[in-house]
């Protein structure tokens, strides 16, 4: 294409120039990108393999994890990011990573939004040359001239954007206090980090909020444990009940289980600065199976990003997907944007997934069904037509929600008949008359095939719990494995949350878990677990979810089988699945 300049949002400011490296599919960035090395490592995704570094990085937006903020933070403060970010939409979690390393670190890339027109030209173009809102692109770097965006004020530091975005927002005394260091220096840094997202997001005021949940406590490098650590100096404390995400060790036991020092030492400090910071040593991904699990209507602040789903879809509280980082910005003070999923009006569907007739799915579909919605759905807010009957429990709704998390950066699904905002199809939709998609047998087999992809039927490492494993779920296992015996070579793993764990324990069900050769973890999950947890000697992991399915391969460069709970214990008793589609699914 020949030279051409396009003018966006620049929603943070900046210069670069380089080559681009552009797809059309949306990008996680946790379990999608190496922090350390900057190379794509999502092996589901076209850009699979390619390095970002220096790159002028043109996708969509973001999808998947709250914790891509995490990785943008590391890979810009350890040199190997992108020069700059252009994206179809605006994107909290891709722009959050940035504005923290902007604010706490002072550094910084360009990220720019550009309407799809122009977004598509600029994927076609080789080099890229971005000055503040503008992007120029052409076939030679040396052919694009300077350009200067004549909004913006090379006198002004772009690093100081509370007091504008202030005046144009309706506080109270008490932000206003916040934003003038009344409460501390860590209250003030993320106050000023809270407005400059609603900015992005719209919002024109803020509210409070009655918990928080924070998915920062993931170790994703040295800058995570310096971000906490520094807020923590700073004197910061939760304003709000707050509980933790799933760190990246089993706190108690990961010395006993072998984790390398030079990792488990600063990510059980990283826990250890939320801790001090006033949250609750929760520990798991699962908070909707606690007992301070919010009720229908709560204004809560969530990050993780199968919590988000689920507390917005199942339990009918309102959240936004909030970025890793933003969720303890918020915490401090107890106030969050008025937009996004916290409106009625942004809660309803826009898309129409309608499901075929299925004879008797067992629990895989759900998954299964989750991740390839994600996929059809992208932003969008689905609701899901055809589950009427089903009556899918509460562990399949999370199992769904999981996956569709995995593949979609929606906040929330509706399923028809089944969640509290959707009782019919009128009630998701609000009415309107939005486009919809059939989905096929055939259009489930490719996704399955997608998510199990192991050539060889042996299994070393059968993987439970991603998201952690529910009372119920161990109840069902410990049916599926009574009477049975583990195979010796096979190593069985299940992760779950203290209070589960300690459930289990009193019930006996651990125990007889335990007996059979189950190994439970706790603290940790599935997307952060690395050898010696995960056999050095595995070659070939089974799992039942459909998220660790995606994320596995690239996390763990191991192969993956995907089948329901029973087809996991088969595989644990044979050490080999069988290799073919369930039933449900060979009715093509």
């Amino acid at each position: 294409m020949n030279e051409a300049v396009f003018s966006g949002t620049a929603f943070v400011h900046g210069g670069a120039a380089g080559e681009i490296i552009a797809s059309d599919v949306e990008l996680s960035f946790w379990g999608g990108v190496d922090p350390a090395t900057g190379e794509v490592i999502d092996r589901h995704h076209p850009l699979s393999g390619r390095i970002l570094t220096g790159k002028i990085l043109t996708i969509p937006g973001g999808r998947g994890s709250c914790s891509g903020s995490g990785v943008i933070l590391e890979l810009l403060l350890n040199g190997k990011g992108p020069a700059a970010m252009v994206v179809e939409r605006a994107d909290d979690i891709l722009t959050l990573g940035v504005m923290i390393a902007e604010e706490v670190f002072g550094k910084s890339i360009p990220v720019v939004v550009l309407d799809p027109e122009d977004f598509r030209q600029v994927m076609t173009a080789r080099y890229a040359r971005v000055d503040g809102a503008r992007v120029a692109c052409g076939e030679g770097l040396e052919a694009l001239q300077a350009i200067r965006d004549p909004r913006r004020d090379p006198r002004r530091d772009s690093r100081g954007p509370s007091e504008p975005v202030a005046s144009r927002m309706m506080l109270t005394e008490a932000d206003r206090a916040f934003l003038a260091g009344a409460y501390g220096k860590a209250a003030q840094v993320a106050m000023k980090i809270v407005l400059r997202m609603a900015e992005l997001q719209g919002a024109d005021r803020l509210i409070d909020v009655t918990q928080a949940h924070i998915d920062g406590c993931v170790y994703t490098g040295p800058g995570s444990l310096k971000f906490a650590q520094q807020l923590r100096d700073w004197g910061g404390k939760v304003a709000v009940p707050t509980t933790l995400n799933s760190i990246s060790v089993d706190h108690r036991r990961w010395r006993a289980q072998g984790i390398d020092p030079a990792f488990g030492e600063p990510a059980s400090e990283l826990g250890d600065a939320y801790v001090d910071m006033g949250a609750r040593p929760t520990f798991t991904c699962a908070p909707y199976l606690l007992d301070s699990a919010p009720r229908r209507g709560e204004q809560i602040v969530w990050a993780e990003s199968n919590a988000v789903v689920y507390a917005n879809s199942v339990l009918g509280a309102r959240t936004m997907k909030y970025p890793d980082y933003l969720d303890i910005c918020i915490a401090l003070t107890g106030r969050a944007p008025l937009a996004g999923c916290h409106v009625g009006s942004s809660r309803r569907a826009s898309l129409r997934v309608n499901l075929p007739k299925l004879e008797n799915p067992d629990d895989a579909f759900y998954p299964l069904l989750g991740y390839h919605v994600g996929l059809l759905a992208a932003n969008r807010i689905p609701v899901i037509a055809g589950l009427e009957q089903a009556s899918p429990s509460k562990d399949d709704l999370k199992a769904f929600g999981a996956a569709f998390a995995t593949t979609s950066s929606a906040p929330m699904f509706h399923i028809a008949g089944v969640t509290p905002e959707a009782a019919t199809l009128n009630d998701a939709t609000g009415g309107a008359d939005v486009p919809a998609i059939d989905v096929s047998l055939e259009d489930l087999t490719r996704s399955w095939d997608e998510l199990s992809n192991a050539q060889e039927p042996s299994v070393d490492l059968v993987s439970l719990g991603n998201p952690h494993f529910s009372f119920d779920e161990c109840r069902a296992l410990a049916a599926l494995c009574r009477g049975r015996t583990k195979h010796e070579d096979v190593t069985m793993v299940v992760t779950c949350g203290r209070a589960t764990h300690d459930r289990a324990r009193e019930a006996g069900i651990a125990q007889e878990l335990e007996r059979f050769g189950v190994q439970f973890v706790t603290d940790t999950c599935w997307c952060m677990i690395v050898e010696p947890v995960i056999p050095r000697r595995a070659a070939t992991i089974m799992t039942n979810s459909g998220k660790y399915a995606h994320y596995g391969p690239g996390l763990t460069g191991r192969r993956f089988h995907f089948g329901s709970l029973a087809a996991c214990v088969d595989a644990a008793c044979t050490g080999a699945a069988s290799g073919q589609r369930p039933l449900w699914l060979r009715q093509v």
